[in-house]
């Protein structure tokens, strides 16, 4: 749940889902669809399916356990290098280091180096013992990554009261370097045709090719086009929507009609029982208006 997505967000999600399941083997018994509306809101849901993937395969293929090597932790869905590394040091006390963005950042202040320029891996290796000789290992990679979140920030880090800074390059030096990450804002231009009827009910589809969305119910969504001219849907609204690095502006066109395309399937406003993302939520509190 944290990848990708701040603590503040996740806690409420993960504490409901905990409470639904007590155990790994009554996550592996549910079905995708309850775990995907456990995790609506939360977004990436990939990570939802890959998670359930996983427990199934822990379950059937190593007792319940998770494994103790980093090649059989890394082929379990949805694990990469830094998961890998963070559960093998928090569940079966490893000497590792748990590569991420804060930790990353903690160690290229210490010696005064942009991320850019340090191997991590050389770094790690040859301070191998320094780094890695304590007794409590879970204890270390969770400390690393929380003092890149909490002290060793990513814009005003509290350099004065941290216990560090008597051997940061970083602090002592009057030529600090200067970490840029800048994330690229994609702008995305979409029309939106919601067919509606009196019944309070959208006709929604799988057949969008929304790479951020696919697998989902939408409306009819299209890439805005100059030149379209909207003949019998009613335009509605313009509004903005962010997805990660996307800004979508979005135009909202509705008709009501009896009579929908075969690969749609009406669906209620007021609906809750299944899985809708936030996206399409929007979209449903845009239209209320108009009942």
């Amino acid at each position: 749940m944290l990848q990708q997505t701040q603590v503040r967000t996740v806690i409420p999600y993960f504490e409901n889902f905990t409470k639904e399941f007590k155990s790994l083997n009554s996550l592996s018994k549910c079905s995708e669809k309850k775990i995907l509306k456990l995790w609506e809101g939360l977004g990436y849901y990939r990570r939802a399916r890959n998670l359930l993937k996983a427990s199934k395969i822990l379950v059937k293929d190593h007792n319940s356990k998770l494994p103790k090597t980093f090649e059989e932790i890394k082929k379990l869905p949805g694990i990469g290098s830094y998961t890998a590394n963070a559960l093998l040091g928090l569940v079966h006390e490893k000497p590792v280091i748990a590569l991420d963005g804060n930790v990353k950042r903690v160690f290229s202040r210490i010696i005064n180096k942009t991320v850019e320029q340090i191997n991590f891996d050389k770094l790690i290796k040859i301070n191998k013992k320094k780094l890695l000789g304590s007794k409590r290992n879970s204890d270390f990679v969770e400390a690393v990554m929380e003092f890149g979140a909490l002290i060793c920030k990513p814009k005003d880090p509290k350099c004065e009261v941290c216990s560090l800074n008597k051997v940061c390059k970083y602090f002592n030096s009057s030529k600090k370097i200067i970490n840029n990450r800048i994330k690229m804002i994609q702008i995305k231009e979409y029309d939106i045709f919601c067919y509606l009827n009196k019944k309070k009910q959208i006709a929604l589809t799988k057949k969008n090719k929304l790479g951020f969305l696919n697998e989902f119910y939408l409306p009819k969504i299209k890439v805005t086009n100059d030149e379209f001219k909207s003949k019998d849907w009613k335009f509605l609204k313009n509004y903005k929507n962010f997805i990660s690095n996307k800004k979508l502006s979005i135009n909202l066109y509705y008709k009501f009609s009896n009579k929908i395309p075969q690969s749609f399937t009406w669906y209620s406003v007021n609906n809750n029982k299944e899985l809708i993302p936030s996206f399409t939520k929007k979209i449903f509190n845009q239209i209320s208006v108009l009942f």
